[in-house]
């Protein structure tokens, strides 16, 4: 039986070394996770076939609809070993950043990106380990050597990562590793794919044709973490499937104090078009040893559900915690508190003109309007595609959205949507019997009852599979 939604906000949780087994993830599963994450930045492909094999298992056994994230690496820059794993360095210090491998020190340290000294200018900011050190660049070579200025910090560590907020970076999105790595997730049943540091449209849409080509259906989830990205975000929202704001990255790289808004607006604009947007980072950081969350962490994840989104990701929490299952267990009580002050205010898109799906939208848009309007207990879809459940969730409605698939693969891929329930349903005659055939499922798995209104919305004739055409208001028998 596919397990009660609590809430309408779904949370992503990352696997790792403490809930890589099926015991643990079935428990995870069961206390309220709706996505897997797998971070290709760590582990071989066999440790992430096991979990992928252990999801699907899951999925069988219990008429779970869990999807899978596959989230790339993406081009990570880094400095290499540093002598005795720490150097002391002080403010007016004078630093050389090279391309020769090499064990660090005062004259030389070595920069994994290749293009380091032709991208960087005189006066742009480096920051190495999450800001924690400030650099500017004083001179470059254009080839191999960087001589940088220490602003600020104390001591610089081995394999710390480096963000170049000023500097327009050569890198392709797709490393060779993430080539490789992209070859093996096209082999497997995963849902999502996540594109790391995204400067433009043109990067996802290079990912979904590499994606087509191998004839998958996996849909694209682009990560916001660069300040050309949130420049560039409309563009990037219209070609993606989903967004990621990743706030880890992205907060060292644009002013912290702009980050909220810049979380509102990503939300606010993926809503208006119909992309799931996922808030990551830090959620409950504490938690991966503490058993409760801090205040700041829960008042953090109550405003991202306020704001809007889709869902949370957890990341170290699950991954490596000391207790993933009470993590999850505490951001479902702060979601389903959090969700009794949620209102759109207002801020419910309305479908536009210009869409090539307008009509369908109108239906869409309606559909949550009259829900509302009317007091209905749910609204009721079927798609192939995964546009219904895609549009209705985008407009918000104050009931529960039942989506029916015939597709095992969309039914995860829809498990990302805010306040969306799957089900797996395949028989299709005409549309009134298909409609008390699911009325009736819904019925026997307690979540209607005869007396219930309902909406439902579907495409006329039914067996077309066409767009959505038809809005029904109706009371359950």
């Amino acid at each position: 039986m596919v397990p009660y939604l609590k809430h309408n906000t779904k949370i992503v949780a990352t696997v790792g070394p403490a809930c890589n087994t099926y015991e643990t993830l079935l428990e995870l599963a069961q206390t309220g996770v709706h996505i897997f994450r797998l971070n290709f930045s760590h582990g071989s492909h066999a440790d992430h076939q096991k979990v992928i094999d252990i999801i699907q298992q899951l999925n069988r056994e219990y008429d779970f609809h869990l999807g899978i994230l596959a989230d790339l690496q993406g081009p990570k820059l880094r400095i290499g070993k540093i002598e005795n794993n720490e150097l002391l360095i002080r403010p007016g210090d004078e630093l050389t950043f090279v391309n020769e491998n090499c064990l660090g020190n005062m004259d030389k340290i070595y920069m994994s990106y290749p293009q380091f000294a032709s991208d960087v200018q005189p006066g742009e900011k480096v920051l190495v380990d999450d800001g924690k050190i400030v650099l500017e660049v004083i001179d470059t070579n254009g080839t191999d050597r960087v001589k940088l200025k220490v602003l600020f910090g104390n001591v610089l560590s081995s394999n710390k990562g480096v963000n170049l907020p000023d500097t327009k970076v050569s890198l392709p999105c797709l490393t060779e590793k993430d080539l490789i790595d992209l070859d093996f997730i096209l082999t497997q049943p995963v849902n999502w794919i996540a594109l790391s540091f995204v400067r433009s449209a043109s990067d996802i849409l290079d990912l979904k044709a590499r994606i087509e080509a191998k004839n998958h259906e996996a849909k694209v989830l682009a990560k916001i973490e660069k300040p050309e990205a949130v420049k560039r975000i409309k563009k990037i929202i219209k070609a993606s499937n989903a967004i990621m704001i990743a706030r880890g990255d992205l907060a060292v790289e644009v002013p912290m104090e702009k980050l909220p808004g810049i979380q509102k607006q990503i939300i606010n604009l993926c809503m208006q078009w119909a992309r799931p947007v996922i808030v990551a980072t830090q959620m409950m950081e504490s938690m991966i040893h503490n058993p409760s969350p801090t205040r700041a962490e829960i008042t953090d994840v109550a405003n991202a559900v306020l704001d809007g989104a889709d869902a949370l990701m957890l990341s170290g929490e699950t991954s490596v915690g000391d207790h993933p299952a009470k993590v999850i267990e505490a951001m479902n009580k702060i979601i389903c508190e959090a969700e009794k002050s949620y209102s759109l205010q207002d801020r419910r898109p309305s479908p536009t003109k210009k869409s090539r799906t307008f009509l369908s939208d109108v239906i869409c848009f309606n559909a949550a309007k009259t829900a509302e309007e009317v007091g209905a207990k749910a609204i009721l879809g079927l798609t192939s595609s995964g546009y219904t459940g895609f549009k209705v969730s985008s407009f918000r409605p104050n009931c529960k959205i039942y989506i029916f698939s015939e597709k095992s693969q969309m039914l995860g891929t829809m498990n990302l949507l805010w306040g969306v329930q799957c089900f797996e349903y395949t028989k299709y005659t005409t549309t009134d019997e298909t409609f008390t055939d699911i009325t009736n499922i819904l019925k026997g798995q307690q979540l209607l009852e005869s007396g219930d209104l309902i909406i439902q919305t579907a495409s006329m004739p039914i067996h077309q599979r066409h767009r959505t055409n038809m809005l029904k208001v109706c009371t359950v028998e």
